[in-house]
């Protein structure tokens, strides 16, 4: 059973790690050029910085080095892992706020990537910071064995890509009206937009610690289930945000996912009914991981975390 403690404690776990990536982020997106690199140019490298830095939970890194603790993955391995997976997220969300996208001016309280910048920069650093990403994700200081990094490289392409983050962000584009007439989602579609938008790499960062594990079959399938379930609890949550938070806090415009009409589960099944919804998911998620007893304590607070966070 998760003790009061626990979830007292959690918000300094999360920042722990946050530190952690943060440092290696900076050690990656330095100035100085590597091996068979030619160049880094210097206003690109700015914008990158300005994208990934100096902000952000760290939920997916976290997520992905709790995750590979409970196999027992060495730590270092871990973070650089999670280093990959936080510079795919940071693209999506530089790609995102692009006007042809969600066309937003802020994020994590400070100007935009096209804002501060231009919208070209915005589009490569998008580019250079998805390639990265593979690139970190491939070296060996990931795991020592091939196999497991290909794995990585593997499902990280999967759920980032065409059947994952992207194709959701095309099926929540076509839900706005972009492309055709607009129409009412069912709540199916809406889960399965948001299981790609936002689940999926979630979903892989659970995932991805098992795999740095070197996991069992049946302890990879509890360890999915578990993604699965926070990955839509997390989006819940978001939009719930969205409808009831504050700017301020947040770090970016509030009530734009009704104002544009977004197709949300807040707006299938009302503040009530998605509130119950992310009960539920919490519980799922306990049940995921029940069979790694204690060890998995971390995770069933962030559990809790993502579904009552006001941020």
């Amino acid at each position: 059973m998760l003790m009061n403690k626990d979830i007292a404690e959690f918000p300094n776990q999360l920042a722990s790690v946050a530190a952690e990536i943060e440092a290696l982020l900076k050690q990656l997106l330095d100035d100085r050029p590597l091996e068979r690199e030619i160049s880094r140019p210097g206003r690109l490298t700015a914008a990158i910085r300005h994208a990934a830095l100096d902000g952000g939970k760290r939920l997916r890194p976290f997520l992905l080095v709790e995750t590979a603790s409970i196999f027992d993955a060495p730590r270092a391995g871990a973070l650089m892992a999670g280093a990959a997976l936080e510079l795919v997220h940071c693209y999506s969300l530089v790609h995102d706020d692009l006007p042809a996208m969600d066309d937003d001016d802020l994020r994590r309280g400070r100007p935009t990537v096209h804002k501060a910048f231009d919208e070209a920069t915005a589009i490569l650093v998008g580019d250079a910071l998805l390639t990265l990403a593979f690139d970190v994700m491939a070296r060996f200081q990931v795991h020592d064995d091939p196999a497991v990094r290909i794995a990585l490289v593997f499902e990280l392409a999967r759920a980032s890509g065409l059947g994952g983050m992207v194709g959701g962000q095309m099926l929540d584009l076509a839900a706005e009206g972009r492309f055709e007439p607009k129409r009412k989602l069912a709540e199916s579609e809406i889960a399965t937009l948001q299981a790609m938008k936002t689940g999926a790499l979630i979903r892989f960062a659970c995932r991805a610690g098992a795999i740095l594990g070197q996991s069992d079959a049946s302890a990879l399938a509890g360890i999915d289930r578990y993604g699965n379930a926070i990955g839509q609890a997390f989006q819940i949550a978001d939009d719930l945000l969205d409808v009831e938070g504050d700017a301020k806090m947040l770090g970016k415009a509030a009530g734009k996912d009704a104002a544009s009409g977004k197709a949300t589960l807040v707006a299938a099944l009302g503040v009530d009914g998605a509130r119950a919804r992310l009960r539920e998911l919490v519980a799922a998620a306990d049940e995921a991981v029940a069979p790694f007893g204690a060890k998995a304590d971390t995770l069933r607070a962030a559990a809790r975390f993502v579904a009552e966070r006001r941020t």
